[in-house]
């Protein structure tokens, strides 16, 4: 697909063989944003692991200091906890009737998924449903928690879940192009460090082995990670 003008007068100012540091990176990102939306910044994360190897699988959570910039949207299952839920600020609210419609493949639409503890035998047929979608509440990430007040405080306030795709690679949205610079290194160091210390005995050298990051519609650098 041929990219456009502004992408390609873009990919000039890049040195593709160069590794940016943080500040470089971010300010090349944000000058390279010529959408007429707020671009989102990505980062993506290649990992030195062997993705079908589930101990060397990576999953856990970050709390970037300045959020994303985009209202997460949680949806909380529940029998014991909903009023709790609701006053917290989850978006959708249910028990046995949201399982279901899940079981049925009427996912809601929703960043992510809380269960408390006692529904969680009834949410294992919906595994296959949500787990594609990384959407399957786990207490890896503190998405099954009898304590549905804190957890979606967290996640509202720019908690986000971490983990691996079938490639061994970790996608996350750090912010907006419109955020100052050192929002955005703060996002992403926070985002890094977080990867690493997802690092257990299973992993035999450095656990990343790559960083790139891009604007939604932008070109990609390499990163310093």
């Amino acid at each position: 697909m041929k990219k456009g003008k502004n992408y390609r007068a873009t990919c000039e100012t890049r040195d593709k063989e160069k590794t940016y540091d943080i500040a470089e990176a971010m300010t090349f990102v944000k000058t390279g944003a010529k959408a007429k939306f707020d671009e989102s910044v990505e980062v993506h994360v290649k990992l030195a692991i062997d993705p079908k190897r589930g101990d060397q699988a990576i999953r856990g959570t970050v709390s970037l200091p300045h959020g994303t910039g985009k209202a997460t949207r949680i949806a909380v299952i529940t029998d014991t906890k909903a009023e709790d839920a609701k006053a917290a600020g989850a978006d959708i609210i249910g028990a046995q009737d949201l399982v279901d419609d899940i079981k049925a493949g009427k996912i809601p639409d929703v960043d992510v998924i809380v269960a408390t503890p006692e529904m969680m035998p009834k949410l294992a047929a919906a595994a296959k449903v949500l787990g594609p979608r990384g959407l399957m509440p786990s207490p890896k990430t503190e998405t099954v928690t009898p304590d549905v007040t804190r957890i979606v405080g967290e996640l509202k306030q720019g908690k986000e879940n971490i983990k691996n795709d079938k490639g061994g690679i970790v996608h996350q949205v750090i912010g907006k192009t419109s955020f100052d610079e050192d929002k955005l290194v703060e996002n992403y160091i926070a985002f890094i460090t977080a990867i690493r210390d997802l690092k257990t005995d299973a992993h035999k050298s450095a656990l990343i082995a790559s960083v790139t990051t891009c604007s939604t519609m932008g070109p990609s650098v390499k990163v310093k990670a």
